[in-house]
Parts: structure tokens; C-alpha cells; sequence
């Protein structure tokens, strides 16, 4: 049961695994590793934590969802005390996460439902519905690992909905500019297309870590659009050979570039 004394309220550990989904292996370990020391200890020698502990629980949980290592997490907490306003700021990077990964869901949810839409009409959907349907669950997985996705959803999250839509239209810009050029025949190697494609791959920088593992999850979205191009580019307002012409055109341009 939850302990109670005069002044505190406290969890064992046990009833701390439980409530939170943490094992008693897990909390032990945060321990060992200084990351979520419990706040008390019984006369037994029990571990007691506190609700400091429990709010300081949360912010691990919180933060290893965003993709950060232990380490990592353990320099943010030694960094950021606990207070209201690291609170807020955390608080607001796991919804902006969380709204993402809820648009994710709502597109397969349209999707799922015009399934069922054409069952309740007795018609079999057509099979390419139900391959566009797989196609939405398993593309990310395929070409993602588990903290790839991670990462990529943890970094969209703390730009915002607001500097993703942003991004989104400068990405529409840079296209039709660079169709125009790979239409008229412009060299590569012109300065107007080297300043295009340097814009290019900065609006992509952002979204993807600025280590090894960011060049990992660029390297790992081309393999997916250069495997998955036709499927891809039926979600965008350019026709899938246009779009393939650009990206050769875009390959030139950097191999190409002074």
C-alpha cells in the first residue's frame, strides 16, 4: 500500500514498477546508475520514493520516449533543476511528439475506415487498397530501425507544427524551381542550381542529428523513396517521372558542385 507519515506521502518500489510500467530490475538499475535514487529508505532498509522521485520518474520516462540515452538523461537532470517551467518544456516537446505520432495513426485510421466503408457496402475492397494500407504500416519500419524512428519523431517534435509546415512550403518552392531548371536544361553546375540545392539540403538538415546517424537516416529516406518512388510520389502534386528526373538532377548537381 501506499505509505503515508505525518509529513510525506511515499511508494515502494514495487508499487512504483507497478504504477508506472517500470520493472523493479529498471528502477534498480536507475538507481545503480544515479539516475533515480529513491528519496528515502525504510528502518528495513527498503527503498521509499518520495514524490520528488516520482515527478523525477516521469522526466526519465519522458525523455528516453524523445530517444535520449541514460547518459544523456542523466547530464539533462544534473543540468536542468525541477522546477515548473522544465516541467512545462518538457511536457510541451512530448505533446508536440505525441501530436505527430497521433497524425501518423489518423492517416492509417482514413485509410482503415475506407476499408470498411467499402465492406459495409458488401464490395471486397480492391487489393491494392489493402496494399497501400500495409504499405502505410510496415515503409517506415522497413527502412527505419526503432530509435531511427524514434529520433526522426523526437526532432520533428521539438521544431514544431509550425516550422514543419513552414518547412513544407519551402520544399514545394524548391521543387517547382528546380523542375523549371531540369526542364529548360540547366547545367548542374550553375550557380543559380548550386544555390538551389545547397537550400535544398539545408531544409532537410533540421530533421535528421547532426552525427553519423543522421547521415544513416538520409541515407536510409533516399533508399526508401528510390525503392518506393511510384507510392510515394502519388502523394505529391508532381508526376512520379518528374520527381525521379529531379532527384537524378539533384545527384548531378552535388557531384557537380565547386
Amino acid at each position: 500500500m501506499i505509505g503515508e507519515d505525518a509529513t510525506a506521502r511515499w511508494w515502494s518500489i514495487g508499487e512504483l514498477a507497478r504504477a508506472s510500467g517500470v520493472t523493479v530490475r529498471t528502477l534498480r538499475h536507475y538507481d545503480e546508475i544515479g539516475v533515480l535514487r529513491s528519496g528515502e529508505r525504510a528502518t528495513s532498509g527498503h527503498r521509499r520514493y518520495t514524490a520528488a522521485d516520482l515527478r523525477r520518474l516521469y522526466r526519465v520516462r519522458s525523455l528516453r520516449a524523445l530517444g535520449m540515452s541514460l547518459d544523456e538523461i542523466k547530464e539533462v537532470l544534473a543540468s536542468s533543476p525541477e522546477d515548473p517551467a522544465a516541467m512545462r518544456a518538457l511536457l510541451r516537446t512530448q505533446l508536440r511528439q505525441l501530436t505527430f505520432q497521433a497524425e501518423q495513426t489518423q492517416q492509417l485510421i482514413e485509410q482503415i475506415h475506407g476499408l470498411l466503408r467499402q465492406l459495409d457496402e458488401a464490395s471486397m475492397p480492391d487489393p491494392d487498397q489493402f496494399m497501400t494500407t500495409l504499405e502505410m504500416i510496415s515503409m517506415l519500419e522497413t527502412y527505419f530501425t526503432q530509435e531511427q524512428r524514434e529520433e526522426l519523431a523526437r526532432r520533428r517534435g521539438e521544431l514544431g507544427a509550425e516550422a514543419v509546415e513552414e518547412a513544407k512550403t519551402h520544399f514545394v518552392e524548391l521543387v517547382e524551381q528546380l523542375l523549371r531548371h531540369v526542364q529548360d536544361g540547366t547545367p548542374a553546375d550553375d550557380p543559380q542550381v548550386q544555390e538551389l540545392v545547397r537550400r535544398w539540403d539545408e531544409l532537410a538538415t533540421p530533421f535528421h542529428a547532426e552525427d553519423a546517424r543522421g547521415e544513416q537516416t538520409k541515407a536510409a529516406a533516399r533508399r526508401m523513396w528510390q525503392e518506393h518512388r511510384d507510392q510515394l510520389s502519388a502523394r505529391l502534386p508532381w508526376p512520379a517521372e518528374k520527381m525521379a528526373e529531379l532527384l537524378a538532377y539533384l545527384e548531378r548537381a552535388r557531384t557537380t558542385a565547386h
